[in-house]
């Protein structure tokens, strides 16, 4: 790690640097993270050798408050650890980079779409403790409640890798607000999650494919964004995929971030039709339809949320819908890098 960083900064340091600039944004990026990485290495080598100074001095004196103490330190340690250990983890091609991460409503109703405001909201909460940028890029207004979709930005290091952890169908078990007679209700939102591509990533896109409209933004954005033509949908016709932005007043900035999009999910559809592919010759089938559920929070009549890949199961719901995601992302990645199908 230490040899790479001294690579990084030599690249940083050429007169030339700033001649690209994707690059360069590209080099400092994983020098800051190696940085941080190293960083953290050696915090926890100097904390562990303060623990074991500390724990001569207490056993030689038998000082219970030293010896606290100590412990204090091997549980920080222990937990500066964990977070460089998930991490190391993430090692894919993308991992250290953006995320775009899209929520849709399912079935359910007034209370889908309730569900899936809920789930903005608490990916809201884990971006804003973890230090990432979040920019909405689209989003669908329910008819009565909540939200039918939106696409949001997540900026930072290995925001993707973080989040593609979440893709797959939530489901919420609750006492419906929307029903007259309190009846429990169940409710269900999918979460998708692609990487925000750089340009060195080749998808190839004609623009003779591309079907370009542009029309009025709805809700929330002011007189502007509202009253002018601002937002623009991109339909890809070979494929039939469908993007759209609205977010900006100006309609040359929604084009760029929509053309974002369609190229993080033409990627994404060319990389399933290869793992297909794949599947077929080893004779494998495997589920990467919308059906695959991979989380339940219950509400009602307990308290609890169950991450159906890996059996971790808390009782915090509340907390976990306050953004405190780690354990169930620390999980899974756990799972994958022992090979475990999940």
């Amino acid at each position: 790690m230490r040899a790479r960083l001294a690579e990084l900064e030599a690249d940083s340091a050429a007169p030339d640097l700033w001649d690209d600039r994707e690059r360069a944004e590209r080099i400092l990026r994983e020098k800051g993270g190696v940085e941080r990485q190293l960083a953290t290495f050696d915090a926890a080598l100097a904390q562990l050798d303060d623990a074991g100074v500390l724990l001569e001095l207490g056993q030689e004196e038998d000082d219970a408050a030293t010896l606290a103490e100590v412990g204090e330190k091997l549980d920080a340690v222990d937990d500066e650890l964990g977070a460089a250990e998930l991490r190391l983890l993430l090692g894919g091609e993308h991992d250290r980079g953006n995320a775009i991460l899209s929520i849709n409503a399912g079935a359910g109703g007034t209370d889908a779409c309730d569900w899936a405001e809920m789930l903005v909201r608490m990916y809201l909460r884990w971006a804003e403790a973890h230090g990432f940028g979040v920019e909405e890029l689209d989003r669908q207004d329910g008819e009565e409640a909540g939200i039918r979709s939106t696409t949001l930005l997540v900026s930072g290091e290995y925001a993707y890798g973080y989040l593609k952890t979440e893709e797959g169908v939530h489901r919420l078990v609750r006492i419906s607000p929307f029903d007259a007679n309190a009846r429990r209700q169940t409710a269900f939102a999918a979460v998708s999650v692609l990487p925000e591509l750089d340009d060195e990533v080749v998808v190839d896109i004609d623009e003779k494919d591309l079907r370009i409209d542009t029309f009025r933004a709805g809700g929330k954005g002011g007189q502007h964004v509202n009253k002018t033509e601002s937002a623009v949908r991109i339909t890809h016709v070979p494929s039939g995929i469908v993007v759209q932005c609205q977010n900006e007043r100006s309609q040359l900035k929604n084009r760029s971030a929509a053309m974002k999009v369609l190229r993080a999910r033409l990627w994404e559809r060319a990389r399933i039709e290869q793992e297909q592919k794949m599947a077929a010759l080893a004779g494998e089938k495997k589920d990467i339809g919308f059906g695959s559920q991979i989380r339940s929070y219950t509400l009602h009549p307990s308290q609890r949320v169950k991450d159906h890949r890996t059996d971790v199961e808390v009782g915090n719901a509340q907390g976990v819908l306050d953004g405190d995601l780690d354990r169930f992302m620390r999980a899974f990645l756990m799972e994958k890098a022992k090979g475990a199908p999940a």
